[in-house]
């Protein structure tokens, strides 16, 4: 089945590239090495916070930024709005940045941490499967950032995606595998795939196929509230 939603994933956006070449003008410089992603993180604009409050952190790529939709439609602001309706005490902080790749989020992830976060909900690799790189970098900076956060205490949420056909079913398989992998070795809560439900669809998609509408991204954040929303309880009543 998730191989048949990566095929999907992968005809919508490679038959999109053309219409991405203006969101490639708008995103940040994509890194592939953490020397690199540095420059990006010291050029994004720090996410208004509130030290009164705990924090989740939302580390990601465009899906999480939200590019193409507005702010408040992004799938962590809909987090924040559960978050409150179910009267948990936490702020929700998009760290999401257009064009990372998981050297990218590695390389902000101090940035990222700063403050009193007590959940780090982990969303990169995609633009990892775009452009090919190894699944074992894929491993070993997923690694590195649960690895981190959990030397701080910080209870991790690990989304999973997958991988486009373009570069044969090895990769696809070897791409696939990294997720599930660590979320049992680090025992750490796990989407499987942030996109299930709205990949391939051209109702749920904007125009270049591969971002989510409005709609798509309350798709998105329905999947993450699955298994944020115990998670966040369970922090709520151990106070850490």
């Amino acid at each position: 089945m998730w191989l048949a939603v990566a095929l999907t994933m992968s005809v919508a956006a490679c038959g999109s590239r053309g219409d991405d070449r203006e969101e490639a003008k708008a995103a940040a410089p994509r890194a592939s090495s953490p020397a690199a992603a540095s420059q990006t993180a010291a050029a994004s604009p720090r996410p208004e916070t509130s030290a009164s409050r705990p924090r989740i952190v939302v580390l990601g790529d465009s899906l999480t930024a939200g590019l193409g939709i507005a702010t408040g439609d992004a799938y962590p602001a809909l987090l924040q709005q559960r978050v409150d309706a179910s009267g948990l005490d936490f702020e929700v902080i998009n760290a999401g940045v257009s064009g990372d790749t998981s050297a990218g989020g590695l390389a902000r992830l101090d940035w990222a941490l700063q403050g009193d976060v007590r959940i780090l909900i982990v969303a990169l690799g995609g633009n990892d499967a775009l452009r090919a790189l190894p699944a074992e970098e894929l491993t070993r900076n997923l690694s590195a950032i649960i690895e981190k956060a959990q030397s701080r205490g910080i209870a991790v949420l690990l989304a999973g995606m997958e991988a486009p056909p373009n570069f044969g079913r090895d990769y696809i398989v070897s791409f696939h595998h990294v997720y599930p992998a660590l979320a049992k070795q680090y025992h750490v809560a796990f989407v499987p795939f942030l996109l299930q439900g709205v990949a391939g669809s051209d109702t749920l998609n904007q125009r270049d196929g591969i971002h989510p509408t409005a709609e798509g991204a309350r798709i998105l954040a329905d999947n993450v509230w699955a298994v944020l929303k115990p998670l966040a309880e369970t922090k709520r009543q151990t106070g850490s």
